[in-house]
């Protein structure tokens, strides 16, 4: 039986296999999630929310049909925490951390699925690449957690329950989740900048890319830092993040002027428009209910949770990247430019097919989602479209939808959820199986475009 299993496994592509893993990830936080003994009592817990959330928790979303708060206890909230630490650090970085302890060799077959899962385009430093993801993010979480959880001291009555809630804010902003144990995301701290400064910290530290992580402790620990040498990636992963977040506080500012914002002082209106730019880019959580927003906001809400963060990173969407090199073959191609010039660097044909390939399906599959979604549910377009952008995206803010979805609305988004956090490219290469070497071409022709 072992053999025949083995044997099957060989016969996928790193794609395959990943997506296998991912699927087992979602059945066993199924299960674990559905322990008797991780719910309050009472707690109305069906088949369908079960496999909902254990997708929403391994994509690292944080979209619910059910509340948190009021179905987890203390159990279960750590139960969760494990399955958000699987779905946000990456399955392939968790299970090389295993097989290191139990003194496995990371070979080839190993380190191909370690490269597939990272979106990296080589097999070499690997497994450190790994190590140092593993310590940096747990690192980062439990810095945020001792900070919040200090901080929390004043909000909640004992120690234990300060602490837990710190632990679990740092880990679902580090890992983008959205998932929270309030019952209203972030709207009790509303007024507490602190807090939502921090949270906007860890939300950048987890959705900027592992890689910029990397590259920026490496710069920092370099005693002749002239002489570093940033990657392409990270100059253009790091100014388009850059350029989204204020961009996206700029345009919710004007937007809602003279709507949300009428009447608030400037930095409530400032601080309410950074956090939900930042939240955006796959964080899920909220100082206010989003609904409250007008139309051409919470559109533009939904062209920034569909590019998403960076790649490499525990967000999804379209990634950073792909809209940034979008841009560039636009820009270029309008100046009759054929090849992308940018940092004194020419990008990849490869990468540039890859970009528009990414773009094409993300918007062909939300397209058909909408569709399908307008067909069975009872809401407003804009709701749906807010909503499969969000799945997507992996974000997990919502006006309120979710769950009042039917089954067939909830397997859409169960599939987009899933989608985005396994990547396109992962998604497409797993339907196509392994790469094919043409060995001929037929003479070439040209087509009228345009």
């Amino acid at each position: 039986m072992w053999y025949k299993l083995r044997l099957n496994l060989n016969k996928l592509t790193p794609a395959q296999v990943i997506v296998s893993f991912y699927l087992i990830a979602v059945t066993v936080a199924t299960i674990l999630l559905s322990l008797p003994f991780a719910h309050k009592p009472g707690a109305e817990w069906s088949f369908i929310d079960a496999i909902f959330t254990s997708v929403s928790a391994v994509s690292v979303t944080g979209l619910t049909v059910v509340s948190t708060a009021d179905t987890f206890n203390t159990a279960g909230i750590f139960l969760l925490i494990f399955v958000l630490q699987f779905g946000g650090i990456g399955i392939m970085t968790l299970g090389t951390f295993f097989w290191l302890l139990v003194g496995k060799k990371i070979g080839l077959k190993e380190r191909r699925l370690i490269m597939t899962d990272q979106n990296q385009t080589n097999l070499s430093g690997l497994v450190h690449l790994l190590k140092q993801i593993l310590l940096l993010i747990i690192v980062i979480e439990l810095v945020g957690a001792f900070i919040l959880g200090v901080y929390f001291l004043s909000y909640y009555p004992s120690w234990q329950e300060a602490f837990i809630q710190g632990l679990f804010a740092s880990v679902s902003a580090t890992t983008n989740a959205g998932f929270d144990i309030t019952g209203q995301s972030l709207i009790p701290f509303k007024d507490d900048y602190f807090v939502q400064f921090i949270t906007i910290i860890l939300l950048t530290l987890g959705a900027i890319g592992f890689p910029v992580l990397i590259e920026t402790k490496d710069y920092l620990m370099n005693k002749q830092r002239s002489k570093h040498h940033f990657s392409l990636f990270t100059k253009i992963t790091t100014i388009t993040f850059a350029i989204l977040l204020i961009s996206g506080t700029l345009v919710i500012w004007l937007f809602e002027y003279d709507h949300f914002f009428a009447g608030m002082a400037w930095h409530e209106s400032f601080f309410y428009s950074l956090f939900q730019s930042s939240s955006t880019r796959s964080g899920g959580l909220a100082t206010m209910n989003v609904a409250e927003f007008s139309t051409p906001t919470l559109l533009v809400l939904s062209a920034l949770m569909f590019i998403g963060a960076s790649p490499s990173s525990v967000g999804g969407g379209i990634r950073t990247t792909t809209f940034a090199l979008n841009i560039l073959f636009l820009f270029h191609f309008a100046r009759g430019n054929q090849t992308i010039k940018v940092f004194r660097r020419e990008v990849h044909e490869q990468d540039i097919i890859k970009s528009l390939v990414v773009t094409m399906v993300a918007v062909l599959m939300c397209f058909v989602s909408v569709v399908i979604l307008t067909i069975t549910e009872e809401h407003s377009l804009i709701e749906i479209i807010f909503e499969v952008a969000s799945a997507f995206g992996t974000t997990g803010l919502s006006l309120g939808i979710t769950s009042d979805l039917s089954s067939i609305g909830k397997c859409v988004i169960i599939a987009l959820m899933f989608i985005g956090r396994v990547g396109i490219l992962s998604f497409l290469f797993m339907i196509g199986g392994k790469e094919k070497t043409t060995k001929y071409h037929y003479p070439k022709e040209r087509v009228i475009i345009g």
